[in-house]
């Protein structure tokens, strides 16, 4: 499913609207009866039951009066209260608007103290609220009347269906303003939010209900919208077919470049996802005084000791073998639990520049970069990143909270820059392609936040890249991966391991 930006989404209503034909108003009586069918399942039947509406003066509003009336007819007890003038409704709100009055349905004009007290009131005795105060044209800072009717709102805690997306939230970054509506429900028209996907708008949003109000499947399925959503069916799309002939040396061959002293656990978490995904030979390559213990650990995976620079710490030394040994592989990952050693990032970045095979790039390889991540587009291969919002931060020079700002423009900048496939890593996982294709997870969850989890990312990635079409294993991975981490957190809880992802990597269909 494709994902839009908040013009992206005005630019196909405008399309429907004059491209087919397709009046404004049809639009939005297409939406209003999914809003109200919506409402009623929040509220478990509006019959009887007290309904408190904000409009505003847009066409969320628009959509709301809309809704209303169908709420209405459906024995609803409705209260409209309209944030702003008459005089600036749109003309297909003031239509909606005009029949809701006719209907006699109550509607108040938020402008008098008495006023909000009048809404207040009505919040007190409501049984749910529907929010269409500001859609997807929310940019910035909030105005002091919509700002104050969303604080009564969550102050009075009932259960809110928002249209669209909740008030107060930017719909391309999921930024929020000082406030916004914290909805159970969202029903968003035409197509998902990406911002919505993101913190702190994922946390205002609720469950995510789509629906495309009639508009030509032509029209939402176009080239030029460029980020979608990975689910099972894009990730299943993008898998190859396993034959009855395949070996395993036909499944891939990987080679994993990993481990340090008191880190050999991210190594072996990389090896063993990369054979759990599926690849056909898996050799770990780690510091030689470590292989014993990689040994006793790993039972699959071939292990192969190089030459150390220190005790437990491969460096540049270990150059020449390393890169002899790239050339009898499909892909190899490097960087878990590598460590940061001066030695050992020089060897990264001669490595990523010389290796005779595709690159996966993770944790310490990507610190390796940091302050020169234009010496990236000197990879043999255009390489993959992996890196969670801090690495990503630190290879950039900026900090988390300016890459929050707008974290899609962010990575589409440095995808390009660097010429490289990102893979962030954040509460919703993203996949960043150098020509600003862009995909956001479906999955994952909370409990990933552990130790060892993005090691297992890694090798998944690692480990699909000769089962997937060319370039698309960051794709598969990441489903893979959330896909996994949601069954394991089903079972363990927040008490989760990255090990306990692994072992469900088999389970992803």
């Amino acid at each position: 499913m494709k994902l839009s930006l908040a013009q992206e989404m005005r630019d196909i209503d405008r399309a429907a609207i004059d491209g087919y034909g397709i009046p404004e108003i049809v639009l939005m009586e297409n939406a209003s009866r999914e809003i109200a069918k919506a409402m009623d399942e929040l509220v478990e039947g509006c019959a009887g039951k007290r309904i408190t509406i904000l409009a505003g003066t847009g066409n969320n509003g628009g959509d709301a009066f809309a809704a209303a009336r169908h709420l209405h007819n459906s024995g609803a007890r409705l209260r409209i209260f309209l944030i702003g003038a008459l005089s600036k409704l749109t003309s297909s709100a003031e239509i909606n608007r005009a029949i809701s009055a006719k209907m006699g349905i109550e509607i108040t004009v938020l402008e008098t103290e008495r006023d909000w007290d009048r809404l207040n009131v009505a919040l007190r005795f409501s049984d749910g609220v529907m929010d269409g105060i500001i859609g997807t044209g929310f940019k910035g800072e909030l105005r002091d009347n919509v700002r104050r009717a969303i604080e009564a709102v969550n102050a009075a805690g009932l259960p809110v269906l928002s249209i669209d997306v909740p008030s107060g939230i930017d719909a391309d970054t999921g930024n929020i303003g000082s406030v916004a509506i914290r909805a159970d429900v969202t029903m968003t028209l035409g197509l998902p939010k990406w911002g919505c996907l993101f913190a702190p708008a994922s946390m205002h949003t609720g469950k995510l209900l789509v629906d495309g109000i009639s508009i030509p499947q032509k029209l939402l399925e176009q080239e030029t919208i460029a980020q979608e959503l990975i689910d099972g069916s894009l990730a299943q799309s993008v898998m190859l077919p396993r034959m009855a002939d395949v070996h395993k040396g036909s499944c891939g061959r990987i080679l994993v470049i990993a481990g340090s002293r008191g880190m050999t656990g991210a190594a072996c978490l990389a090896a063993g996802a990369a054979l759990r995904a599926g690849a056909g030979i898996v050799t770990l390559a780690c510091p030689e005084s470590l292989n014993d213990i990689m040994e006793v650990k790993l039972t699959e995976v071939m292990t192969r000791p190089i030459l150390e620079e220190k005790t437990g710490i491969m460096g540049i030394s270990a150059l020449k073998e390393l890169l002899e040994l790239s050339g009898q592989y499909d892909a190899a990952l490097i960087g878990p639990g590598l460590g940061r050693d001066e030695s050992t990032q020089e060897l990264v970045r001669q490595f990523a520049a010389q290796a005779k095979c595709p690159l996966i790039l993770d944790a310490d390889a990507i610190f390796a970069f940091n302050g020169q991540g234009e010496l990236l587009k000197n990879c043999g291969y255009r390489p993959v990143l992996t890196p969670h919002l801090g690495e990503l931060a630190a290879l950039l020079k900026t900090s988390v909270a300016e890459l929050r700002k707008n974290l899609l423009l962010s990575t589409r900048k440095a995808s390009r820059a660097f010429d490289a496939v990102l893979v962030a890593k954040s509460e919703c996982t993203i996949v960043v392609y150098p020509d600003g294709r862009a995909y956001a997870s479906s999955c994952g969850n909370s409990a990933m936040a552990t130790a060892g989890c993005g090691d297992v990312l890694a090798g998944t990635i690692a480990g699909l890249y000769k089962q997937c079409l060319e370039g698309c294993a960051p794709i598969a991975g990441v489903y893979m991966h959330g896909t996994a981490g949601d069954r394991a957190a089903a079972k363990k809880g927040m008490g989760m391991l990255a090990g306990d992802i692994l072992e469900m990597l088999t389970a992803v269909e």
